[in-house]
């Protein structure tokens, strides 16, 4: 393939800002930010399924303390009744009244009890509703260093964008300026090598950093100016400079 020299050396131009578009890319794919919200994320979906976990049970606490109240005013009812009834005389029966005050009797052991069970449903409603709170405040202090990391990564990704969007326009610009032949030829190797060419640098590949033998560099010396030569180990387009050491 034949292509003037100066056709040749825009093909580093275009290597270059190959190169500068490819680090951009990496940029955007590998911002700290992105590794951030992800772990944020997770942890703000784990943390509002807890929540959820959290608020339920302490719903079921509630309906059963409702539930234990209900049941200790049920006793208490009952046993001022049989009190009233006790206190009225209207029960005169020994074997009556008897039987009236070991029900009464029998419903304050009864109220006692249900009354622990209240205090015990207190106490362990008390922590559930603690902890919902100490869960909701995690996740909300979360979502905010979430909403955060987010803001960075757009201010980044905009940054990221503008500057390949002006390198792309330069790259626009040096295409033109490429035969089509040779355009063809550079952009299959660039995808082949990522790199498509390189200069050739004090006797050396600037792509695969490889030395050129002896022979290698007088065959070189020897070709014509127009040649389109290509390295002997990593097959890039070898691009002749001043600095090539000819």
């Amino acid at each position: 393939m034949k292509a003037a020299p100066e056709a040749q050396k825009r093909l580093l131009d275009l290597a270059e800002l190959d190169s500068v578009i490819d680090r951009l890319a990496h940029r955007r794919r590998t911002l700290p930010e992105l590794a951030e919200i992800d772990e944020r994320s997770k942890l703000y979906a784990r943390l509002s399924t807890q929540v959820i976990e959290a608020e339920t049970e302490a719903g079921d606490l509630t309906r059963e303390q409702t539930k234990a109240e209900s049941d200790v005013d049920a006793v208490r009812t009952r046993a001022e009744r049989d009190q009233k009834r006790l206190d009225s005389g209207a029960v005169s029966s020994p074997r009556d009244l008897a039987g009236l005050q070991s029900e009464i009797a029998s419903l304050h052991r009864r109220q006692g009890d249900l009354e622990e069970i209240v205090l015990e449903i207190m106490e362990r409603k008390e922590a559930a509703d603690t902890k919902v709170t100490d869960l909701v405040r995690q996740r909300d202090e979360v979502a905010a260093e979430l909403s955060a990391a987010e803001s960075r990564r757009d201010a980044a990704l905009a940054e990221i964008d503008k500057e390949a969007a002006e390198v792309q326009g330069r790259r626009t610009a040096v295409f033109g300026e490429i035969p089509a032949d040779l355009l063809a030829l550079y952009e299959k190797l660039k995808d082949q090598y990522s790199v498509g060419a390189a200069m050739l640098r004090g006797g050396r590949c600037q792509g695969c950093k490889v030395a050129l033998s002896i022979a290698e560099m007088n065959r070189i010396k020897a070709a014509p100016h127009d040649e389109v030569l290509r390295c002997d180990e990593c097959r890039r387009i070898l691009v002749r400079t001043p600095e090539s050491g000819l």
